[in-house]
């Protein structure tokens, strides 16, 4: 890599991609212990319990929802980089039930950063916040040597139709609506493992809006509803098990994975945050039997993963039939049942 002649690979910059650079769940719980939480009747979502965004109603059929996101670079194309990381933000409105409105840019970049390639970073951020039906309408910039970007989005949502993470019930079925394991390609690629096919079909997912899932699931008031993004399906699953009270039982054999994603798994490729999604999640999952390239699968962090969302039994045949009807990834991963924790089949 030579930043003087404009060869830069932006993944050299960074020590860790992606949603795998999020702080450790565990760590971050302890952390949040010492905030006081925000005794407000408009404040409908904050830290307690804390979800994907925070919402601020502003009258009975307005709420605003608030998000950011950032991180280094999970690819070298500025391109993919600048819509990934848009995507990843935006994506947290969707998991809200909202509609985002408005953006700005986070941005730390070396000076010494070719101009050009900021500018598609940029242009790539742009396009996928107009594809959400928002606008960029500005941002911060400071000087870092490891590249990092992102957006704060602003959203709007009914005040009713909030998608909260603790409201999952027994009877539920669980569904995911991208497949699992970006980070275990975009690693094995790093590593020479995997080839430019099963990158660019990894690039892909983490490029798609959760906008038309989010649209064709809005109709069927789902129960719970998060994004599973840096903490992995596991990570995600005990956080609205916990949070709803209920026990989740996950069937590994029906985990969808990106083309290539088990293959990496196999060779006993792992990201840097398999880890501590482990030690967050790992207390509280039964997972006895179960494979560990599934294990490695479900523990993977996802950079702009799909929604995971909890329905009612009754409407899952309509659900289904919609999101087929739309050509939109749909997959069945589990139920939920009365009890506590997550157990996997």
């Amino acid at each position: 890599m030579d930043l003087g002649s404009g060869t830069v690979n932006l993944t050299d910059l960074a020590s860790c991609g992606g949603c795998a650079a999020k702080y450790s769940a565990a760590r971050l719980e302890e952390l949040l212990r010492g905030f006081v939480p925000v005794d407000s009747d408009e404040l409908l979502v904050g830290l307690s319990p804390a979800d994907d965004a925070a919402v601020y109603r502003l009258d009975e059929d307005r709420a605003l929802i608030f998000t950011l996101d950032f991180f280094p670079p999970v690819v070298d194309d500025p391109g993919d980089y600048g819509a990934i990381a848009a995507t990843n933000a935006l994506n947290d409105v969707f998991a809200m039930g909202g509609s985002p409105l408005l953006a700005l840019s986070i941005a730390a970049f070396p000076e010494s950063l070719p101009t050009e390639m900021l500018a598609a970073i940029f242009a790539a951020a742009d396009e996928r916040v107009r594809a959400a039906g928002a606008l960029l309408a500005g941002g911060h910039t400071i000087r870092d040597e490891e590249p990092k970007y992102g957006l704060a989005v602003v959203g709007m949502v009914h005040p009713d139709g909030i998608w909260p993470k603790n409201g999952s019930r027994p009877g539920d079925v669980l569904y995911v609506t991208k497949p699992l394991g970006t980070g275990l390609i975009m690693t094995g690629y790093k590593n020479g493992d995997v080839g430019t096919q099963q990158l660019e079909r990894a690039v892909r997912w983490m490029r798609t809006l959760n906008k038309d899932a989010a649209d064709a699931l809005r109709p069927f008031e789902p129960s719970a509803v998060t994004d599973v993004t840096g903490f992995g399906l596991f990570g995600h699953a005990h956080e609205v098990a916990e949070r709803s009270g209920v026990q989740i039982r996950l069937e590994s054999e029906r985990f969808p994975a990106i083309d290539g994603a088990l293959d990496v798994a196999r060779s006993g490729v792992r990201t840097s945050g398999d880890p501590r999604n482990r030690e967050f999640a790992g207390p509280h999952l039964d997972v006895d039997g179960v494979p560990e390239t599934l294990e490695a699968l479900a523990y993977d962090p996802q950079t702009a993963g799909g929604l995971l969302v909890s329905v009612g039994a009754e409407r899952t045949v309509m659900l289904e039939a919609e999101f087929m009807a739309r050509r939109l990834f749909l997959r069945r991963v589990g139920l939920v049942e009365e009890g506590s924790g997550v157990v996997v089949q």
